[in-house]
């Protein structure tokens, strides 16, 4: 009886950001402008649910 340790599939593994998703992760102006539009997002439904 053989007890061998197999290893974990490729697809264990979570995907591995490239380099232009990092690069959007960090530049701040981007940022600035997702906030706003989430904001923007939340808004519309708070508003939306208090007519």
């Amino acid at each position: 009886m053989s007890n061998k340790i197999k290893a974990y599939y490729d697809e264990a593994y979570p995907p591995v950001p490239d380099k232009t998703t990092l690069f959007w992760r960090k530049f701040v102006p981007w940022q600035i402008i997702r906030f706003f539009i989430l904001n923007l997002k939340i808004m519309r439904i708070v508003v939306g649910g208090h007519s």
